[in-house]
């Protein structure tokens, strides 16, 4: 009788040790950090703020999730936890995530031609839809924003004369490469995946999209996805969401792309997104890029201080949603930094100093 009693308190720890956290319509708080690590953090990320110059590292939200519960979260005026922010190119692995949704409905397979969903690609009928996932499309791009302005690809794009059809200016790109062969960054390659998106749905189907095959599911409430002028979600950009809201991507990434019961993304989709493109030269950006996420691979790893698995959707000025499966960690840094001075690797070095016991 010992023996069955014994038996049933080990499978009632096992089972509650593995319970896991998800939030309803709002997050569950955890025991808050302190101590002088997160101090430290606080030092770093919120240091002194200067709206005059916009020197230095200014943070808007920083949002700490662990085991699916809230665990440190502050803000800068005036963002606040309702305020949706700008994600920049955050919105590049926001796009990825719902093509996943799309690739479990067996919409489309990693190896069609971007031409067969969005005709302008014709002219380039050798890219795949995997080429344009790894930035390998070939295409002769220039992503500076402030230190070419006058040669950049993406402030015309975005700004000037390709803004009203930004996939259509992006397809418009004369090739540079074989594609598949070459890394480099693009925000064309994202927009005309989001164009590649709506001819696999429909015009209709496409602009609710988002919101029926990822927002809503998860629980999203305040994402807003802006449109050029021939209703494409400007999907390397203009998507802006609640830090609470992006972490809610976060926790499903954490987890395999599953959301309680449902699994959301295929487990092989999760698994192209954080497999590193194997053409990538080390050195060629900030991370290693795998499906339209960035990856902490390679030797050595650009984050050395941030376990092995640790992967990320990265934005313009700071933005970033960093998933540390390892550590049940899910991290959101919204910021306004234009000097370059903020280092994901000290950010998460000093948030794994704060959450150790």
């Amino acid at each position: 009788m010992v023996r069955g009693l014994l038996c049933v308190a080990l499978l009632f720890v096992t089972v509650t040790a593995h319970a896991e956290t998800w939030p309803d319509k709002d997050w569950a708080m955890g025991s808050a950090l302190s101590g002088p690590a997160v101090e430290a953090l606080n030092a770093y990320a919120f240091p002194p703020r200067d709206d005059t110059t916009r020197t230095g590292i200014r943070t808007d939200a920083l949002l700490v999730i662990r085991d699916g519960e809230i665990i440190y979260e502050r803000y800068a005026a005036p963002t606040t936890a309702s305020t949706p922010h700008l994600t920049w190119s955050v919105s590049k692995s926001l796009m990825a995530t719902v093509l996943g949704v799309a690739y479990g409905e067996n919409r489309f397979k990693l190896s069609d031609p971007a031409s067969r969903f969005y005709p302008p690609m014709k002219q380039h009928p050798k890219v795949t839809l995997a080429d344009l996932l790894h930035w390998a499309s070939g295409l002769d791009w220039q992503e500076d924003y402030e230190f070419a302005p006058l040669k950049s690809s993406v402030v015309a794009m975005l700004y000037t004369r390709g803004h009203s059809d930004m996939a259509e200016f992006a397809a418009n790109t004369e090739a540079a490469s074989a594609p598949g062969q070459t890394f480099r960054y693009s925000s064309g390659d994202t927009n005309i995946l989001s164009a590649a998106l709506k001819g696999m749905l429909g015009h209709k189907a496409y602009m609710s999209y988002p919101w029926d095959a990822l927002f809503k599911p998860l629980g999203i409430r305040s994402a807003t996805w802006e449109t050029d002028a021939d209703e494409t979600f400007v999907a390397s950009s203009y998507a802006y969401l609640t830090a609470r809201d992006l972490a809610r991507v976060g926790l499903m990434m954490a987890r395999d792309g599953r959301w309680g019961e449902q699994q959301l993304l295929p487990k092989d989709w999760v698994a192209f997104n954080r497999q590193p493109f194997t053409n990538y030269r080390a050195g060629q950006d900030e991370a290693v890029p795998g499906g339209h996420w960035w990856l902490n691979k390679g030797a050595p790893r650009p984050w050395p201080d941030a376990p092995g698995d640790t992967f990320a959707a990265l934005g313009h000025w700071g933005q970033a949603l960093y998933v540390i499966p390892a550590e049940h960690l899910v991290i959101v840094r919204y910021g306004d930094d234009r000097d370059g001075s903020y280092r994901h690797n000290e950010l998460l070095k000093r948030v794994l100093a704060a959450v150790q016991p």
